[in-house]
C-alpha cells in the first residue's frame, strides 16, 4: 500500500490530522513545547494521545462549513472517491448532495459494519439494497463492497477495489461521523502498509479534525477526511457512555415483541414507539443488544415517561441533553415488510398487516420508512 500515515509537513499529528503547536492547551494540536521542540514525523498531540491511552475525549466543534469547505475541494480534484457508510445507519451515514460534492470523480462505496447482520443474511441482498438505495440518493457508484473493518472482514476485497478504480490517482476517504472511517484505514494500513503510527479512533464523533494523507507507492496518496457530522441522528446528541450503549458491537439479535394495538415500546429513553390500531402483529427491533426496551400499555405510557426517563429508561444518563420529544404518525399499508429507521439508533421491521403507529424522538432526529433490509 505504501508508505506511514505522514503528512507534508512534520508538524502535523499523525492521530488527527491538525497542525501541532504549543501555544494554547485549550486549541486543537496542543503539545507541551518540549514535545514540539522534539517533534518527529510520527508525533501525536496531547488530545489524541489521550484518546489512545486513556479514553479521555476533549470534543471539538467546527462550524459545519469547515467540513463542507473540505469536501468542496475533492471536486476540482481527477480522484477517486471512497464513501465508507454504516450499514447499521446506511440513510444516517450518508452525506447529503454527495454527488455534488465530488463532481465528476468516480465513487467507490464500502458499506462497513457487515458482522452487526445475522450470519442468515445474503450479502448479495445487501449489496443489492445498498445498490437501490444509493441510486434512491442520487449517487451511481463504481463499485459497492460489504466489509467489517473492526473485525477485517473482507479488507482484502477493499482493497482490491481502490486499486482497481483509482487508475493511478489519489484516494479521498469520505464519511459522517462513527462510520468506522478511520478504523478502516488503520486496518488498511496494518494489512497492506509498513507498519506506521496508525490514526486515532474513538467511539465519539469528531475524532479526526483535518485531512491525514497516506503516501501511496506510486506517489499518489490516500487522504482520509473529517468525519462529517449530521445532527439528524440520535448518535451525535448522547455522551461517550451513552454511545457505548447504543452503537453495537457484535452481530444483532433480532427482538420481536407481538403487540396488541394500544400498547408502547421504549428504546431506552430515547424514542417511543406507539401501536396506535391495527391486528396483533410482531414489531422485530434490530437496535443494540445492549439497549434496554421496555414494553408497557399505551395508556401508561405517558405516566412512565414522566417518572422514569433517565432512571429506568435510559439512555441518556441526562435527559437534558436531547431536544423535546416529538410525535410522528405513519400508515402501515400492511402485505410487505417495511423498516421503520430512527436514525442513529436502529430500526423496526414492520408491515405484516396494516397499522396505524406514532413514534415519538428529539426534535429533529430522523425517522422514516424504508425498504426492509432484511
Amino acid at each position: 500500500m505504501g508508505g506511514s500515515t505522514v503528512r507534508e509537513s512534520a508538524l502535523y499529528c499523525v492521530g488527527c490530522g491538525v497542525p501541532l503547536q504549543a501555544a494554547d492547551p485549550k486549541q486543537p494540536g496542543y503539545v507541551p513545547e518540549k514535545v514540539l521542540a522534539e517533534a518527529e514525523q510520527d508525533a501525536v498531540c496531547q488530545r489524541c494521545f489521550r484518546i489512545r491511552h486513556y479514553n479521555e475525549v476533549a470534543p471539538v466543534v467546527h462550524d459545519p462549513g469547515y467540513y463542507e469547505d473540505l469536501l468542496r475541494r475533492i471536486a476540482d480534484t481527477d480522484s477517486l472517491v471512497v464513501q465508507v457508510v454504516d450499514l447499521f445507519d446506511f440513510d444516517g451515514s450518508w452525506i447529503p448532495d454527495l454527488p455534488r460534492w465530488i463532481g465528476k470523480n468516480p465513487l467507490l462505496l464500502i458499506a462497513n459494519k457487515i458482522d452487526l447482520f445475522p450470519k442468515s443474511v445474503k450479502h448479495g441482498r445487501i449489496r443489492e439494497w445498498v445498490r437501490r438505495s444509493a441510486e434512491r440518493l442520487g449517487a451511481n457508484p463504481v463499485d459497492i463492497v460489504l466489509c467489517s473493518a473492526a473485525k477485517g472482514f473482507y479488507i482484502r476485497e477493499v482493497m482490491a477495489a481502490i486499486e482497481r478504480h483509482r487508475q493511478g490517482r489519489d484516494v479521498y476517504v469520505v464519511g459522517v461521523t462513527n462510520v468506522g472511517k478511520s478504523t478502516l484505514i488503520n486496518r488498511l494500513l496494518h494489512d497492506f502498509g509498513d507498519g506506521g503510527q496508525p490514526i486515532t479512533t474513538s467511539p465519539y464523533p469528531g475524532t479526526t479534525l483535518d485531512t491525514i494523507r497516506i503516501p501511496l507507492e506510486d506517489g499518489r496518496s490516500l487522504i482520509d477526511t473529517p468525519g462529517i457530522v449530521r445532527k439528524d441522528r440520535l448518535s451525535e446528541w448522547v455522551s461517550p457512555a451513552d454511545l457505548k450503549v447504543i452503537v453495537p458491537k457484535g452481530t444483532i439479535n433480532p427482538r420481536v415483541y407481538q403487540l396488541n394495538d394500544r400498547q408502547t415500546l421504549f428504546l431506552g429513553g430515547l424514542a417511543r414507539v406507539d401501536f396506535i390500531k391495527g391486528p396483533r402483529q410482531p414489531f422485530v427491533l434490530y437496535v443494540s443488544n445492549a439497549l434496554y426496551v421496555h414494553r408497557t400499555k399505551y395508556e401508561k405510557a405517558d405516566e412512565i415517561q414522566r417518572t422514569h426517563l433517565g432512571e429506568l429508561l435510559a439512555p441518556p444518563e441526562d435527559p437534558s441533553v436531547l431536544p423535546p420529544w416529538r410525535k410522528q404518525q405513519f400508515h402501515i399499508p400492511g402485505g410487505g415488510k417495511q423498516d421503520l429507521v430512527i436514525a442513529g439508533l436502529g430500526w423496526i421491521a414492520v408491515g405484516k398487516e396494516a397499522a396505524e403507529i406514532e413514534v415519538w424522538a428529539p426534535e429533529g432526529i430522523r425517522v422514516e420508512l424504508r425498504p426492509s433490509v432484511i
